[in-house]
């Protein structure tokens, strides 16, 4: 099975999402998309694939959100996304496509869905424990 992260190495829940990945058996590729930040085509497919809007895709937290007045609602998708573009940090992480789907892993264990082989238990960076039946909780 091919797994590709969009990974913010600084963040715990994408460094729990990629050690659960690695934990499955597969060694995914990782895109630090800080330092290489997808492009308009790829973005708006992974919106779609998702399933998501735009809008939840964004971060506010330690992101110029709030600087760039992303909260008002007269910003329209292609907008939003052009600030994803030139600010990558808006773009939430992580973002884990497999065969099984794409998803943003907020919390990690959502990944668990997304994996060829069930972990059964994994204890995250905090401590917190989580389980494949809690994975969709």
């Amino acid at each position: 099975m091919t797994i590709t992260i969009y990974h913010n190495p600084k963040c715990g829940t994408s460094r729990n999402t990629l050690e659960m990945i690695r934990k499955s058996g597969v060694e995914p590729d990782v895109i630090e998309y800080l330092k290489t930040p997808p492009k308009r085509e790829e973005l708006v497919d992974l919106i779609g694939r998702m399933g998501c809007s735009v809008r939840d895709l964004l971060r506010q937290k330690g992101t110029p959100y709030d600087e760039l007045g992303l909260g008002e609602d007269k910003w329209s998708d292609d907008q939003l996304i052009d600030f994803m573009l030139e600010h990558p940090i808006l773009i939430n992480r992580p973002v884990v496509v497999s065969e099984k789907g794409v998803r943003l892993c907020r919390p990690s264990e959502k990944v668990m869905d997304l994996l060829p082989a069930d972990l059964g238990s994994f204890t995250k960076e905090d401590g917190e424990v989580v389980s494949s039946g809690t994975a969709n909780d």
